[in-house]
């Protein structure tokens, strides 16, 4: 699926681009390279690629800046690939626009596994079926009805609009801000507590064990992502 889409790679490093282009290439992407913001916003005009990859440390316009802008101009999804494994850069990150966060050291097979969801998401566009299903997970939508493995189960309302916006997002990481204030408004922006016990009692009614939840994941001090149907050994 998706093999042939157009990757830009955008690193200061010379071994990692080239790195990155061999293997996406094994994988039958076109890749393009760019060693930093300036070179890759001339390469997202002339070339309008399919995904970016995007390192936050690159000289002159930095990685967060680099999001911004292209988030500003294009809709295009945006990994960023980072050593910086710091929570608040990864908030900065997302909330500046990227798609996802990977950090440095990573696995070939788990950076592939987000580009496939990306790209996946960019083909569904963020609205859905009239009804979704997924790993014994059922929703119709026009009737709001919520079904497990057959079983009927009932959400509260907030419950059923928090549980809907993940899944319009599926495989996204989706930060605390980012769900406060489109499920309960600006005035909420600040209450990660009470954005988890909405998540707790979500998995306590859809999750078979709620230790080692299949469909809500948590990025640790990030915030949370419906997870797409092959997972991306996240927890």
């Amino acid at each position: 699926m998706n093999q042939g889409a157009k990757i830009l790679v955008v690193d200061d490093e010379p071994q990692i681009r080239r790195s990155l282009q061999v293997n996406l290439e094994h994988k039958n992407y076109a890749v393009i390279t760019a060693a930093s913001a300036e070179e890759a916003i001339v390469s997202i005009t002339r070339q309008q690629p399919d995904i970016v990859i995007v390192d936050l440390v690159l000289p002159g316009i930095d990685g967060i800046e680099l999001t911004h802008r292209i988030r500003s101009q294009y809709p295009v999804p945006i990994i960023v690939l980072s050593a910086i494994g710091d929570e608040r850069k990864k908030v900065q990150a997302l909330e500046c626009g990227a798609d996802d966060y990977v950090t440095k050291p990573f696995g070939m097979e788990e950076l592939l596994a987000r580009i496939r969801s990306a790209l996946r998401r960019t083909i569904m566009g963020t609205g859905t079926e009239p009804v979704f299903r997924s790993r014994g997970l059922s929703i119709n939508f026009e009737r709001r009805e919520v079904l497990v493995d057959g079983e009927f189960v009932k959400l509260t309302p907030t419950e059923y609009d928090l549980l809907k916006y993940m899944i319009q997002y599926t495989g996204k990481v989706l930060t605390h801000r980012t769900l406060l204030t489109a499920i309960w408004g600006e005035a909420y922006a600040d209450q990660a507590q009470y954005l988890r016990v909405f998540i707790g009692q979500l998995r306590k009614k859809l999750e078979k064990n709620t230790a080692r939840p299949q469909y809500i994941l948590t990025d640790p001090g990030v915030g949370y992502r419906f997870a797409p149907e092959v997972q991306e050994n996240s927890a």
